[in-house]
């Protein structure tokens, strides 16, 4: 696929010393994930919130314009850290055991392999742990989701942690950061780092510091019509995305600004996500510089993801789970909701930011988190790596995934695969590594990209993109290179090539149940 790189950044590139190959250490990687994040959030993909210090990594290192997620949390996750489609690396109620790990490789390798953050891929809870798959040490949620200031399923590595022993100015996201920074800190510096940073921002709730709240305060006051073009404007001149490129209409969900009521609390809304959003980039600052402290920081590769799109879920009063406390940590009784006049942000609120801001978050795309259309899996990558990047600021339009991360690392650590996983012969690996693209060099890109879950299915070849919302069932075709918003349905046009993409959609999601994953939708198989 093309990508915008100089012929100076290209020579540079191909002299770069690859470690593995010259005798030279491994690289330091540090992987950060994100959560629920917007395709334009950032500020170096066109956002207005303040994230400084990823725009910094993104300024000394190279941006993936066409990178791909899963459409949900948990399957996102999997498919990063084995490698293969989410429909056979999650198995019944963990990740499935003949799927290899990429801290199971690189310890073996003899990385000190780390976790900070939101594991989500163990049930029950407290029954399954980061340690259990390859990670030295783990601090986090086991869950998807919790409470920013008194979170359920917190754990030290296959150690409860109880909420009363928190102290009272615990707020997660520092505390992800923080824990991240002391692995750090401890590792031994004669073995190369593995540290997974997974943040539980900017998932609901909107929980945020009143200090971060009051400095995004009137920031939104112009409302999401206005702040959309704004961003998309801004997209366009960074280069995000082509001149072109249209911006896809509001959501049907979404009423014009001027009409939408309780503005004073809409605004407050993407206030507390925008607070979210710099104070887990505020972490990532301290944590490179503590990476810049261990001595290998040029070494480093870091890369940064998010899970899938802004999520447009209303939060009911109703709705419960395991994640939503009774009560505060001082004996409130929590009240739960999007309740208009109800400003978010304290511990005894628990609410969304819903379709109006996610519908923002995802510009110019349509669609949200749970669906397989672009504003759904369509995310940020930045990838920094001195030593390794030959790039400094550039775009890549390369198409890539998650599944592509296993197999980079693979590659330029001199890590080796096992033939076996979990007692038995190892499931193979989807992804590409995309080791060369740092590098300025061609890479054999996926043929096809495949995508099935929750309100989504998909598939894209080249330029040609068929997706369902499994609720209207039919088929949608879109031409990307023409139509990267997906506004114009070519199915009845051309339905020769619908016919074919259906095909090995429907050819390869049998080929997953084969695997002996239990895929929804398949006879003799149950889902998840």
């Amino acid at each position: 696929m093309p990508r915008i790189i100089t012929q100076a950044l290209l020579l540079a590139a191909l002299a770069l010393t690859q470690a593995p190959c010259s005798g030279e250490s491994p690289p330091d990687i540090v992987l950060v994930m994100t959560d629920d994040m917007g395709y334009s959030d950032l500020g170096c993909y066109g956002g207005e919130i303040e994230t400084p210090h990823l725009d910094k990594l993104a300024a000394g290192g190279l941006r993936f314009t066409n990178f791909y997620s899963e459409n949900m949390c948990w399957v996102s996750r999997a498919a990063m850290l084995t490698g293969v489609w989410h429909l056979t690396s999650f198995h019944r109620k963990g990740l499935h055991p003949r799927c290899v790990t990429i801290p199971e490789i690189l310890r073996s390798g003899g990385y000190s392999t780390l976790m900070s953050g939101k594991w989500h891929l163990g049930w029950p809870r407290q029954k399954s742990s980061p340690t259990d798959r390859g990670f030295d040490s783990f601090y986090g949620i086991i869950d998807g989701a919790s409470s920013f200031f008194a979170p359920a399923s917190l754990m030290r590595d296959k150690t409860p942690i109880k909420v009363s022993d928190l102290p009272a100015d615990y707020y997660i996201t520092d505390a992800i950061s923080d824990n991240a920074v002391q692995y750090i800190e401890k590792a031994d510096r004669k073995k190369p780092l593995l540290l997974y940073v997974a943040y539980t921002a900017a998932h609901w709730p909107l929980h945020a510091r009143p200090a971060d709240i009051a400095h995004y305060k009137g920031k939104y006051a112009m409302g999401w019509d206005k702040l959309r073009e704004e961003r998309y404007q801004r997209m366009k001149k960074l280069g995000i995305i082509s001149a072109d490129t249209p911006l896809s209409p509001r959501h049907r969900n979404v009423p014009p600004w001027e009409e939408a009521e309780h503005k004073d609390w809409q605004q407050r809304r993407m206030e507390v996500y925008a607070a979210q959003v710099t104070s887990m980039d505020a972490g990532i600052g301290r944590i490179v510089k503590a990476l810049e402290r261990r001595g290998n920081f040029d070494n480093t590769l870091i890369l940064y993801m998010t899970d899938n799109g802004g999520c447009h879920v209303e939060y009911g009063k109703n709705r419960k789970g395991p994640y939503l406390p009774a009560v505060t940590r001082d004996g409130r009784k929590m009240r739960p909701g999007n309740i208009p006049g109800l400003m978010p942000g304290p511990e005894i609120t628990y609410q969304s930011y819903g379709y109006g801001w996610a519908n923002v978050s995802n510009t110019p795309y349509r669609m949200f988190k749970q669906f397989d259309h672009e504003g759904g899996i369509r995310t940020p990558l930045i990838a920094h790596w001195p030593r390794g990047i030959a790039s400094r600021g550039e775009l890549n339009t390369e198409v890539a995934h998650l599944v592509d991360i296993l197999p980079t690392l693979v590659e330029i650590t001199g890590a080796r695969l096992p033939t076996n996983s979990g007692g038995s012969k190892r499931i193979a690996i989807n992804g590409r590594s995309l080791a060369g693209v740092f590098q300025g060099k061609e890479r054999q890109g996926h043929s096809s990209i495949f995508f099935s879950h929750n309100k989504g299915r998909a598939i894209r070849e080249g330029k040609w993109k068929l997706v369902q919302d499994r609720k209207k069932k039919q088929w949608e075709l879109y031409d990307l290179s023409k139509d990267p918003t997906e506004l114009r349905n070519l199915s009845q046009e051309e339905p020769e090539i619908a016919a074919g993409l259906k095909a090995r959609w429907t050819a390869w999601f049998k080929q997953q149940a084969s695997q002996d994953s239990p895929v929804p939708g398949v006879p003799g198989k149950k889902g998840n």
